[in-house]
């Protein structure tokens, strides 16, 4: 199977984005499958979440302005199967220099050719920025599917009709023909209000089988998780959230792999 680009994004802050994107990757790479984590964001939280020092000069912002590669910018994580492309503060500086660029919305599936050609990963999964700025669209366009995490709150419907939108505008105007919104995973839920429930209902009667199965609970120990480097499977594995990020995995893969899914389910 080539390489599968997935962009984890929602231009809403706050909503389990960076946590879904950390912790998926975990989960996917603790299953064999070889996983690049790439931080696009100039936050660069997943990088902390995952343990490694933001270096200066070590993102992809460089690479990103056609000077050197993106393959130079690969770290180890301390996880099996898991490397690390690290999220730095002068990402800030890209989306103001790609603008001026040639192929502005095209610079990381560039960036990203020799990556995959290298063969060297089963999946990439790039974390976005908080926005629908030039370094989210650039995802959206070197991307094969779209995740977009969702809070159970009262605002998460809003704005994740304009995801759909500029996801329909990329593939109509030729951008991106392939993208697909991959799925909708509902996070920081908890069961015991009437809201997260009412939320839950809402999306799954917008979206229907796009939205996964899998819910992520709100708990402590995942909260806690990124101050300690580490995914959540790594620092409480018998947490709620540790055995639901790992079906989501399982649903992911599942999703991307239709095929070897069903060969699997019927052996």
């Amino acid at each position: 199977m080539p390489t599968k680009v997935i962009a984890v994004a929602n231009q809403k802050g706050g909503v389990g984005k960076t946590t879904t994107a950390v912790n998926l990757a975990a989960c996917i790479a603790a299953v064999g499958k070889r996983v690049l984590l790439f931080d696009l964001d100039p936050q660069a939280n997943a990088t902390s979440g995952v343990g490694l020092e933001k270096i200066e000069g070590g993102s992809a912002y460089r690479p990103l302005l056609g000077e050197g590669t993106l393959l130079e910018k690969v770290q180890q994580s301390a996880y099996k199967g898991l490397e690390v492309i690290p999220g730095e503060v002068d990402l800030c500086g890209a989306d103001i220099e790609l603008a001026r660029s040639e192929n502005h919305l095209q610079r990381v599936k560039l960036a990203l050719k020799p990556v995959l050609d290298s063969d060297r990963f089963d999946l990439v999964l790039i974390d976005c920025p908080p926005s629908l700025g030039i370094l989210t669209l650039n995802a959206f366009a070197a991307a094969d599917g779209l995740l977009v995490p969702l809070q159970c709150e009262y605002f998460a419907l809003e704005g994740i009709s304009m995801v759909n939108r500029i996801l329909s505008q990329l593939r109509d105007n030729g951008v991106n023909p392939r993208l697909e919104l991959l799925g909708v995973v509902m996070t920081m839920y908890d069961g015991r209000t009437k809201l997260a429930q009412q939320v839950v209902s809402e999306v799954r009667e917008h979206f229907g089988d796009k939205v996964f199965e899998t819910m992520i609970p709100r708990t402590t120990k995942l909260a806690e998780a990124p101050s300690f480097g580490k995914p959540i499977i790594y620092y409480d594995r018998y947490n709620a959230a540790a055995a639901a990020y790992e079906i989501l995995a399982q649903e992911v893969m599942a999703r991307l792999e239709p095929q070897v899914a069903a060969e699997v389910a019927a052996s």
